[in-house]
């Protein structure tokens, strides 16, 4: 059994919701399955150091997470068109692993949450990309022989999957949102399981 790393930042809940829809896709994949992680918060002034494991929801990320990882899907939440600070925070502590090829040759997808539908959710997945990128990975995305790229009315892009949450910040997705995380998970991990063959 081969895993797939899906690690994300959420705060309103709308990155996490995706990132289970992801997992499930990759579930779906014989010989794969998903492992989900999450990065600790970050803030201008620190008062007191995050806990070890957040009190709900996915455990915070290792580095041997990276490791043992076939593939990695990585998520945040859109901020001015790119990705949020505390993601960003973790990617740049990633000197070693950059260092030793820790990724290189690994599959990679990206997905992002925004409270519009013009928030910056292509440019968002696009910065994500480019640490991936330094590190080796192989970059994946949505294909238009998904026939609900070229219909949906919320979000999902061939750069990856995207959820609209609205100015309420709904952090349920809609079914086309939902069927564009699942391929998109099942795409990463067919290509890992090719890879590792």
């Amino acid at each position: 059994m081969i895993e797939i790393l899906v690690l994300y930042y959420s705060r309103g809940g709308s990155v996490a919701k995706l990132a289970r829809q992801i997992a499930r896709g990759i579930g779906e994949v014989e010989g794969v399955s998903a492992r989900l992680r999450t990065v600790p918060p970050v803030a201008a002034v620190t008062q007191a150091a995050a806990p070890p494991v957040p009190d709900e929801g996915a455990p915070y990320v290792e580095p041997d997470d990276l490791v043992e990882c076939a593939g990695l899907a990585l998520g945040s939440p859109t901020r001015f068109g790119n990705m949020a600070a505390p993601l960003k925070h973790w990617l740049d502590g990633l000197g070693g692993e950059w260092a030793s090829g820790t990724l290189v040759g690994k599959p990679a997808a990206v997905f992002t949450s925004t409270a519009t539908q013009h928030g910056g959710q292509e440019s968002t997945l696009l910065s994500m990309m480019l640490p991936l990128l330094h590190h080796g990975c192989l970059i994946t995305g949505i294909p238009f022989t998904e026939p609900v790229l070229s219909t949906t009315r919320s979000g999902g892009t061939p750069y990856g999957a995207s959820h609209v949450a609205g100015v309420e910040d709904d952090p349920r997705t809609t079914d086309d949102e939902a069927v564009l995380a699942r391929a998109l998970g099942r795409r990463l991990a067919q290509t890992a399981a090719r890879l590792a063959r």
